[in-house]
């Protein structure tokens, strides 16, 4: 291969980018995509990664069959004495047993392939090795009977009842350069062993069949319908060895009756370009059938990236009505209700006074001044007013959103891991909301000042803004920004008429009229602008959430990308 150091490097990309992929979310193809990224992350560390660091280590063998069909029996028989515990308890085998040249030893004394393993070199049978589980060990057997560039690895049974085993065997499958597989004459038509032969198929894997257990005479005639299932299942060119049934005592090996496997495996070992191109076939099988899974995985990716956008688009909508709300009862007057209009009635005047600037507009100036002396409330007491209604506004319709879009994500199929992780909480305001909110609204009143101040240099009209003070004109001006009478009815509509009408001529007075709306507008902007700010810091609680799933917003688009580089390479 061209660019090996390119393909490594390519290739422990993946292995990273693996890991950094999560399917919290009960999206399309979540389940089989989790699984997927467990297996192929434990293909790349058992086999791809090892292989490609060292293409000239001894081929591995790996013999994979059902419960009960000998391929134990195979492998001592073919190493001449017994290595691997068979019988007639299920499962049969447990801990995996790997027999090697002497010469190999080096290559399999360290973990540089199933580094999952504990590795245990004993010649006994049944002993429970160094590992708490002999499941999750393996036990090096050296021999002589194997020549050197060749390891057999005795896999556990594909088809036992203990689950750890089945997982166990499909692990040491996929981290064979070839795979012999042991079935009898009685069960080869079985299901189990073809889903394991359509793995072999996707894989590419270089597979040899053993048909054990043949009933005498019969060879032939089953050698031929096994050939033709094997070529209804696209795998005809794999070569077939049968092994005769015969009487056997407990222990007794198959001496010659295995001796094709035993030649075959002798040749491969012996001649180094086929077994350079038998491993090079494996790993670009092995990366073949990668390519077709990180596909699939990235499909996943791609269903939970739109799902967990369609997340977010629920919280934009629920935090965007909340401000909508907010911009609509600032604008339509609903902020001057009850308490407000009582403190800007008694700050700006009587009542008298109002009913006579509603008929003498034109003699508001003289009266300017007197408007604004001698009132019962402070403007501190009708700025505190108007904070308390805002804040209260502002809260009530962000607790509402935070609502809203906590049931609509718990409607939507979030994934149980991920809605255990989602708090309760998050379905109302944060705790530090009411004193930001307060501290950006007494900010806002505070810039209206600046407003006033400025506008009123630009106009020249410093003496009579000084006249009033600016923080009476300030106060007028953040009343004039809710004066308007939509949503008001009754008495409150006079009230709020003639505090729009004072605000208005006091400031068209002082400003002059093209002024004067910008200022509203502008005012009313900023307002609008820091609840706009403090609404996306609540909603950044829900995106938060998201983020740490590690949900990537481009969904599967990276592990296609580093995919499509390692095909590249390869071919």
């Amino acid at each position: 291969m061209q660019t090996q150091e390119q393909l490594r490097h390519a290739v422990g990309s993946l292995r990273s980018s693996l890991d950094t992929v999560h399917f919290p979310l009960d999206a399309a193809g979540a389940e089989h995509a989790r699984s997927d990224v467990v297996a192929i992350g434990q293909q790349l560390d058992d086999y791809v990664i090892p292989r490609l660091n060292n293409l000239d280590a001894p081929a591995l063998v790996v013999v994979g069959g059902s419960t009960g069909s000998g391929k134990s029996l195979l492998v001592s028989s073919i190493v001449g004495k017994v290595v691997s515990a068979s019988g007639v308890i299920r499962p049969t085998t447990r801990s995996p047993v790997l027999v090697h040249h002497a010469e190999d030893a080096a290559w399999f004394d360290e973990q540089r392939i199933l580094p999952g393993l504990a590795r245990v070199r004993d010649h006994r049978i049944g002993t429970d090795g160094s590992a708490d589980d002999p499941r999750r060990e393996l036990r090096l057997v050296s021999s002589d009977a194997l020549p050197a560039g060749i390891a057999l690895l005795d896999a556990p049974d594909i088809d036992s009842i203990d689950a750890v085993n089945r997982e166990l065997a499909a692990q040491l499958l996929a981290a064979a350069d070839v795979w012999v597989f042991v079935t009898t004459a009685a069960r080869y038509a079985d299901a189990v062993p073809w889903s394991f032969l359509a793995t072999a198929r996707e894989r590419g894997a270089p597979l040899i069949l053993v048909l054990n257990r043949v009933p005498v005479g019969a060879t032939e005639e089953l050698r031929t319908d096994l050939a033709r299932l094997l070529a209804q299942n696209g795998l005809a060119d794999t070569p077939i060895f049968t092994i005769e049934e015969q009487p056997l005592g407990s222990g007794e090996l198959l001496g010659q009756r295995s001796g094709e496997v035993k030649n075959w495996l002798r040749e491969l070992g012996e001649d180094h370009d086929r077994r350079a191109d038998t491993v090079r076939r494996s790993l670009k099988g092995v990366f073949n059938d990668i390519e077709r899974r990180v596909e699939t995985i990235a499909i996943a990716a791609d269903a939970q990236a739109t799902l967990a956008s369609g997340l977010r688009q629920h919280a934009d909508d629920h935090y965007a009505h909340a401000l909508g709300v907010v911009e609509h009862e600032v604008q339509d007057g609903t902020i001057i209700r009850g308490e407000v209009l009582n403190r800007w009635e008694e700050f700006i005047g009587t009542g008298e006074l109002l009913r006579q600037l509603r008929t003498g507009i034109g003699r508001l100036r003289s009266k300017l001044s007197g408007a604004l002396t001698g009132r019962p409330v402070t403007q501190k007491q009708l700025n505190e007013a108007v904070e308390n209604v805002l804040e209260r506004l502002v809260i009530s319709q962000a607790d509402e959103a935070a609502s809203k879009t906590l049931d609509s994500w718990k409607a939507s199929s979030l994934g149980e891991a991920f809605r255990e992780s989602t708090p309760a909480t998050l379905g109302r305001s944060s705790a530090g909301l009411p004193s930001k909110t307060a501290s950006e609204l007494r900010s806002w009143q505070g810039s209206l000042i600046d407003m006033v101040r400025d506008k009123g240099a630009s106009r020249r009209m410093t003496a009579r803004v000084a006249s009033l003070g600016v923080n009476g004109v300030s106060a007028v001006l953040m009343m004039l920004v809710f004066s308007h009478t939509g949503g008001l009815t009754g008495g409150e509509v006079a009230i709020a008429g003639g505090a729009s009408a004072v605000g208005h001529a006091m400031l068209e007075a002082l400003l002059g009229d093209d002024n004067l709306r910008r200022l509203a507008v502008s005012a009313r902007t900023d307002l609008l602008a820091r609840v706009r700010s403090l609404y996306n810091d609540e909603q950044a609680r829900f995106g938060d959430l998201l983020n740490d799933t590690g949900i990537p917003e481009t969904g599967g688009d990276d592990l296609r990308q580093l995919s499509k580089s390692i095909s590249q390479k390869l071919h």
